[in-house]
């Protein structure tokens, strides 16, 4: 027999926040992981000098990698409660369109830059940004919890 408090009951929605959260934490931590992110020797802690790439493909720096790490325990603390949850995935969903346009209206190498991010940054934000809003909105519609 296992207590009340042992069972964690959680709706859709709060399992896509965790889920996602936790993809965040993921990120952020493989982005200090050499050879996982390729160039390592030039991670600098902010700005487009950083050349360093997650999975070769994705523009780091510290700075970017501290944002995930704390967007992903964000998204795992909220996903505790259903408007929690729901405020992570549109919130973070808003933040990532926004860093959508961020990068389309900044120059790569320019000091505004600051990040940093590349075209694939830019292209994966646009894709978070517009996944997390569908899910918040999709998932919201119900609040029964899974078990």
């Amino acid at each position: 027999m296992t207590s009340p408090r042992a069972r964690i009951e959680r709706t859709p929605l709060q399992m896509a926040a965790l889920v996602v959260g936790a993809v965040f934490l993921l990120v952020g931590v493989l982005g200090f992981i050499p050879g996982i992110t390729t160039n390592y020797d030039d991670l600098h802690a902010a700005g487009h000098q950083s050349d360093a790439l997650l999975l070769g493909i994705f523009q780091v720096s510290i700075l970017h990698n501290i944002v995930h790490l704390l967007f992903g325990v964000a998204g795992i603390f909220l996903a505790r409660t259903w408007s929690g949850a729901r405020g992570f995935l549109l919130g973070g969903g808003v933040i990532y369109l926004l860093l959508f346009l961020y990068g389309m209206l900044v120059a790569q190498n320019s000091d505004a830059n600051f990040v940093p991010v590349n075209t694939a940054d830019d292209w994966l934000h646009l894709v978070l940004g517009a996944g997390m809003i569908v899910l918040a909105l999709a998932l919201s519609r119900r609040r029964t919890a899974l078990r």
